[in-house]
């Protein structure tokens, strides 16, 4: 699962407008943003297995404190609490908390069962969609476009920043995913290097914020 994140990111501004698409990309990646780290300092791995599903050749052999349930709804209280300190926007909370979990609901549905419970865990859990391209490019294209059409709904840009930066964010995450799908597998052995490229998603929670400050919601 990649784009379908980010279209829940575009979607939670339709219910809580006031909240930045920074913090929603933040929070909707915000498992995919700490894996990596993870993964560089030996905590975590993945191993390159091609033909481990059709639609990635990656196999994350272990990721107990990024992707089980129970740290993933650690993160999601720790994100939501240090938002709601600093806020007091109630809705903004809710749905952060809720975006970072529906990373974990979305890859059980994507994944072949490697998501635990919580570390330490032998129960696996994963709903295989990877196992077929077709439906898996359904489901994501179809969860991107109601994501971006919601955000669409919700704002209008400001200037002509507004509507470079935003669609050059779309065009920027299809043009990637594609890349990702349809490209060859990395060589065997670039563990870190598929790690150390998984940082660069760091930059789309600025590009976030950056479209935002050149939007503004239509309700207000």
């Amino acid at each position: 699962m990649y784009i379908g994140h980010y279209a829940v990111a575009l979607a939670g501004k339709k219910v809580a407008p006031k909240t930045s698409l920074g913090t929603l990309i933040a929070a909707a990646q915000m498992i995919d943003l700490i894996w990596p780290v993870l993964v560089l300092v030996g905590i975590e791995k993945v191993v390159i297995d091609p033909g481990n599903t059709l639609v990635t050749p990656l196999n994350f052999a272990e990721y107990p404190f990024s992707h089980s349930l129970l740290s993933v709804i650690g993160w999601a209280s720790l994100f939501a609490g240090i938002y709601w300190v600093v806020t007091k926007y109630r809705a903004g909370t809710v749905t952060i908390w809720f975006a970072v979990v529906s990373h974990w609901v979305l890859d059980l549905i994507t994944h072949r069962p490697d998501l635990p419970l919580f570390p330490g865990g032998e129960k696996l859990l994963g709903l295989g969609l990877w196992n077929s391209l077709t439906a898996t490019l359904v489901f994501e294209g179809a969860l991107f476009i109601i994501g971006t059409t919601l955000y669409l709904k919700t704002t209008k840009a400001l200037d002509r920043t507004g509507t470079v930066t935003l669609w050059v964010l779309i065009v920027f995450l299809v043009a990637t995913y594609a890349m990702n799908i349809f490209g060859p597998p990395p060589p065997a052995g670039g563990e870190r290097v598929v790690a150390f490229s998984a940082l660069l998603l760091w930059v789309l929670v600025p590009w976030g914020y950056w479209v935002d400050r050149h939007r503004i919601n239509r309700s207000f």
